[in-house]
């Protein structure tokens, strides 16, 4: 054989073996519940991961597979560096072969930093500050000179944030009363208190005055006067205003770290007001100037993204041709994702967690990058029937490009579009972890699993619906985009709001219900706590809990809580031992001391039931359940808390896992099980059904209605369709999104909604309930 015929032989040899790489291998994987899980998942294909909420899909996916190509990419950087990045350690598994670098794309909130907007998070921003650089008459000089975030472009007063801070003086003091009535409404300031006898003894202000009638030189020296030496009651002091004494001791510190009374001051007294400056434009004169076509950057990032696609398209200028035609493809992308009804000025710590989602997956759609692995989280969350499709396109879109995307997804639209899906179960917690089907879908639709069962599910639409005992009045609603809207919600009944993102649906629940009405809001914004936070203490489970140990063992329940007497010394019961890394992600590595169980060891020898205090805390909501049942360990109180964690379908959670670790699915649902034991009361309730495998949903239904016969009236925010065809009224808004919705479309039962098909609403609920 010759020299050249022996190279083709083996090129082509080396093309056969590169090309036999086109699966993620993993094997024997036992991160958190997964019990040996070994998947084969394919290249450059959408494949997705479905099964009970619990069941461990994030496991494989984030904790697993992303995690082990970060890991390695990690390892890449020289040594120095790595000294700056957390120490990640390598998941629990025999085999992990294939992996390609893992972009997750998650439901996490962007950052609420002042400076980050929709446009400052994708590319729009820099390359509309490029286009005003070339273009604007009289030009403001290079692109940076347009943006806000930078010197050369900011409104000097307001440094580029839009807001300046104001002070509502009527939370300072009442002017009617005198020093000594109590004048002073600052917490610490009671009258007699040592800062009032300050105030009192100066010799600047009559005590017996009120400060109404203060001649102006009083009232300076009252609120404003710059420090100055005084002697009050024979002891020398420092007098100064009563807004910068508050300034300094209140307004300037860390507003968490203050004490909640406090802090509840301070959110009454500071107010944010539009910057007269630059009229909340952020920018400088210079950049408001520059002009294309009578239109500014400023003007240009208020509009609503769709209407900006159409302004530049109407660009025609050579130079920038080809950057045009990127803005151009970006802000196309909004648009077809449902997202065209936001502006690129919109706050980027606004946005819900479906919008943060799909804010940074037009990010990916844009970049050069193939071959690499995107993980989505739930992509549909926040999405009506009719953007899912659109959705969808985008994520086949990411495939088609070359890319490997995982989808960790419930709803049976996107679950149809998979060319691989992998069913986890059968149950959640310590009753799942395993693979239950890896095939088609056609193949999970015959599998015989829990999805596979459901997967062709579709409520019906009651027969029979409540009647209402009274209505919520809203009236001439204008919060956002709606357009005066008048509305009466129905009460004592289940109603359903619902339209397309952006239509208004948030903005007439949580900004326009009158205030006193005697709503529980219920929404998936994180809990408060810090990380040492969990389901035990946040719903007050662990009070009752801790009691029957200090009974059964005639000692203080204060042993028994790992953020009092019982935690471990080492790691004061935090579990793990923290490590800041400065600007880095800080790292956490397990207590050696008490081995991650957070107590003392003494505290380990008490036992209630045979089981000790960090036994329990490990214990799943369903087991615990049952412990607390019967028996030597039987606690009443702790058993209904437990039964209404189980009822709201988070019977998987264990009662010591950190707050910090839930989905906002999650959190909802733990706030609404602590809101159940209330009487009374109208619940709002925001898309309860994130997060829920399709088995689930008939028990949040379930829930609901037990809701509503024991007297509370339920309104839901939702897109589910089997919620809107089990719902007793429904409220349609829209027609559209952004300034093509706010508006009323429909007001009926769901039977009504169907017969007319006059929204975009019913019509996909007709095509659901077969109709």
């Amino acid at each position: 054989m010759s020299m050249a015929a022996r190279t083709v032989t083996t090129s082509c040899a080396s093309r056969c073996i590169a090309d036999s790489h086109d699966t993620i291998r993993v094997q024997g994987a036992r991160v958190n519940n997964l019990k040996d899980v070994s998947v084969e998942i394919p290249k450059r294909r959408l494949t997705v991961l479905t099964g009970v909420s619990g069941s461990g899909k994030s496991s494989l996916v984030f904790d697993t597979i992303a995690a082990e190509s970060q890991r390695l990419i990690n390892e890449t950087y020289s040594a120095f560096v790595q000294t700056f990045m957390p120490t990640l350690t390598r998941p629990e598994a025999d085999v992990l072969e294939g992996l390609t670098t893992a972009i997750i794309v998650d439901q996490e909130r962007m950052g609420a930093n002042a400076r980050s907007t929709v446009g400052t998070a994708t590319d729009a921003n820099a390359m509309l500050r490029i286009v005003f650089s070339r273009l604007g008459e009289p030009s403001a000089g290079p692109p940076f000179h347009y943006s806000f975030n930078q010197p050369a472009g900011a409104c000097p007063r307001c440094e580029g944030t839009g807001h300046v801070t104001d002070l509502d003086l009527t939370q300072f003091y009442d002017e009617t009363k005198s020093l000594n009535e109590g004048a002073i409404t600052v917490p610490g300031y009671k009258a007699g208190s040592w800062f009032v006898r300050i105030f009192a003894g100066s010799g600047f202000v009559d005590p017996d005055k009120p400060v109404r009638d203060y001649t102006e030189t009083e009232r300076h020296d009252f609120l404003h006067r710059e420090p100055t030496k005084v002697k009050v009651d024979g002891i020398n002091v420092t007098y100064e205003g009563l807004i910068p004494k508050v300034r300094r001791s209140m307004l300037a510190k860390d507003k968490d770290r203050l004490q909640p009374h406090v802090r509840a001051f301070v959110e009454r007294a500071v107010t944010f007001v539009t910057c007269p400056g630059c009229d909340g434009t952020r920018l400088n004169e210079a950049a408001r100037a520059s002009r294309i076509k009578g239109i500014n950057i400023a003007d240009a990032c208020a509009m609503e993204v769709r209407d900006l696609a159409e302004w530049v398209r109407g660009l025609d200028e050579p130079s920038v041709a080809p950057l045009l035609a990127t803005l151009r493809q970006t802000l196309d992308s909004f648009v077809e994702i449902g997202l065209g009804y936001l502006s690129l000025e919109r706050p980027a710590g606004t946005l819900s967690g479906g919008e943060a989602q799909r804010v940074k997956m037009v990010r990916h759609l844009g970049s050069s990058l193939t071959d690499v692995t995107y993980v989505f989280d739930e992509p549909s969350t926040g999405l009506h029937p009719h953007d899912i499709q659109r959705m969808n396109g985008l994520l086949l879109r990411l495939r088609d490009k070359g890319n490997t995307v995982l989808v960790v997804e419930h709803k049976p639209e996107v679950i149809a579009i998979a060319d691989h899906v992998i069913d986890l179960g059968p149950g959640a917690g310590t009753a799942g972890g395993t693979v239950c089907f890896e095939g088609s879908v056609e193949g999970l639709r015959a599998s015989g699993t829990l999805t596979g069962r459901h997967f062709d599910d579709r409520a019906s639409l009651k027969e029979l619906v409540r009647k209402p005992d009274g209505a919520l009045e809203i009236r001439g609603a204008r919060a956002n985009n709606l357009r005066s809207v008048d509305v009466d919600v129905p009460l004592g009944v289940l109603t359903v709001v619902t339209g397309v993102a952006g239509s208004g649906k948030s903005s007439l629940l949580h900004g326009s219900i009158p205030a006193g009405a005697g709503v529980v809001s219920v929404d998936q914004a994180p809990i408060r706590g810090s990380r040492r936070s969990n389901p035990a203490t946040y719903t007050g489970l662990l009070e009752p809990i801790r009691k029957a140990f200090a009974k059964a063992n005639g000692v203080k329940p204060a042993l028994f809580s790992a953020n009092s007497e019982g935690a471990c010394p080492t790691c004061n019961g935090a579990g793990v031992i923290y490590t800041d890394l400065a600007m880095m992600a800080g790292v956490a590595t397990t207590c050696e001391e008490c081995g991650g169980k957070r107590f003392q060891a003494a505290v380990l020898e008490y036992r209630l039931g045979g089981r000790d205090i960090s036994e329990v805390l490990a214990m799943p909501v369903t087991e615990a359940e049952e412990f607390f049942r019967t028996g030597e360990a039987r606690v009443p109180a702790a058993h209904a808390i437990l039964g209404r964690l189980a009822d709201v379908g988070l019977g998987y959670l264990t009662l010591g896992q950190p707050l910090t670790t839930l989905s906002g699915g999650e959190r909802q649902r733990l706030k609404l099980a602590t809101h159940m034991a209330d009487k009374g009361g109208i619940y709002v309730l925001d898309e309860p059904t994130t997060g829920l495998h399709l088995a689930d949903v008939e028990q949040l239904l379930g829930l609901l209605d037990r809701l509503v016969d024991s007297g509370k009236s339920v309104i839901v925010i939702e897109h589910h369709q089997a919620v809107m065809a089990h719902a007793d009224w429904i409220i349609d808004l829209g027609p559209g999104a952004g300034h093509d919705g706010g508006r009323i479309v429909f007001e009926g039962t769901p039977a009504d909604l169907v017969a007319a098909r006059s929204t975009l609403t019913g019509e996909h609920l007709a095509a659901y309930v077969g109709a």
